[in-house]
């Protein structure tokens, strides 16, 4: 034991000194880029150094831990270059928030937002890199109010984050005698309406902006109960009454990171656009065509009607490949003669 201890801390004392011998290139890194003014943050580049260190591993370490791992070296790197501001659907201990420690890590300068409008106002405005919003879900399908964001507003999609949802009935004293109402966000009480039919049938349900604020609410009152995260628990001082009450046990929710610049091909992507069709017999199957016609495959396709006319809808798709690919840029090209309107929302890599 005492060897195998010795071998330990030699081996943490070799990834100090390896983690320290990073950190200075980044910032050798750091100077060069504000020398040729180049943007600080790669997303193509962070993703390379992901799929290779996965490709590469050959255990027993696992390789879920090893992203989450470099996801936070990624992170501190990055700070010591510039820290990056992102801006999320708060406040803290929501999904939302997870999403982006996930995805940016610990270093990162989180600001919290109450809308999905008022992210893409901040990341607008520039007072933030970066938004993290929810698109869709699982379970409950897509997030409307994200893809009407698109409509009013320039910015693009460059990235995404796929995190698995689990939902615990949260209370002060953990007991389901004590709960006579119950909080939560909209799409959460719809993610558990089954068990909560089941076995709360009689307990009234009401909805708040957010898990957090339910969880906070649920903190403040005895009475109450939080429809919410294990963060979010652990954050208010909440003990679980039942744990993972989602209807779905594989409840995965998508998000998506919009901001002002366009990554790079990294030969495992995505690209979504959002598209109206003219008024025709025919109309959504010429539109599609190309696609067909070019081999790209798509998916996920959803309409959203146009608020400003009656009966008008837009349409959100995405596809396999970046839009510099080959198929994707004729496919594309493709529709853009054959549309009334056409938007390229962005192309990114796939989430890891």
């Amino acid at each position: 034991m005492k060897e195998l201890r010795a071998e330990i801390d030699a081996a943490d004392n070799g990834i100090l000194s390896l983690l320290n011998r990073r950190a200075r290139a980044a910032l050798e890194i750091g100077k060069l880029k504000t020398e040729k003014n180049l943007r600080y943050y790669v997303p193509e580049r962070e993703v390379e150094i992901l799929r290779r260190l996965i490709a590469e591993n050959p255990g027993p370490f696992p390789g879920e831990a090893l992203k989450a791992i470099y996801r936070e070296i990624i992170s501190a790197s990055l700070s010591l270059e510039k820290p990056l501001s992102v801006a999320f659907l708060g406040p803290r201990a929501t999904f939302t928030h997870l999403a982006c420690l996930k995805h940016f890590g610990e270093s990162a300068e989180y600001v919290h937002q109450i809308t999905v409008s008022e992210v893409f106002d901040a990341v607008e405005r520039g007072i933030a890199d970066f938004g993290v919003v929810p698109i869709e879900n699982s379970s409950e399908g897509i997030v409307s109010n994200t893809l009407d964001m698109f409509v009013e507003h320039t910015l693009r999609i460059s990235g995404e984050i796929l995190l698995e949802v689990d939902h615990d009935l949260l209370s002060v004293t953990g007991d389901a005698g004590h709960v006579r109402k119950i909080y939560s966000h909209p799409h959460a009480i719809a993610q558990c309406r089954g068990w909560l039919e089941r076995n709360l049938r009689e307990i009234p349900v009401f909805d708040v902006e957010s898990t957090a604020r339910a969880a906070e609410l649920a903190a403040d009152d005895p009475s109450a109960a939080a429809v919410a995260g294990e963060a979010a628990a652990k954050l208010y001082g909440l003990k679980a009454v039942r744990k993972r009450i989602q209807d779905n046990a594989n409840n995965f929710t998508r998000f998506i990171i919009v901001g002002k610049l366009s990554p790079e091909r990294t030969g495992n992507d995505k690209t979504s656009i959002l598209f109206s069709g003219k008024d025709e017999v025919g109309s959504l199957y010429l539109m599609l065509e190309p696609f067909a016609k070019h081999r790209v495959n798509l998916t996920k396709i959803e309409s959203r009607p146009v608020k400003k006319k009656a009966w008008e809808y837009l349409f959100f798709l995405d596809m396999e490949g970046h839009i510099t690919d080959d198929p994707v840029a004729g496919a594309v090209d493709e529709l853009r003669m054959r549309a009334h309107f056409l938007k390229i929302l962005g192309s990114y890599p796939r989430a890891i």
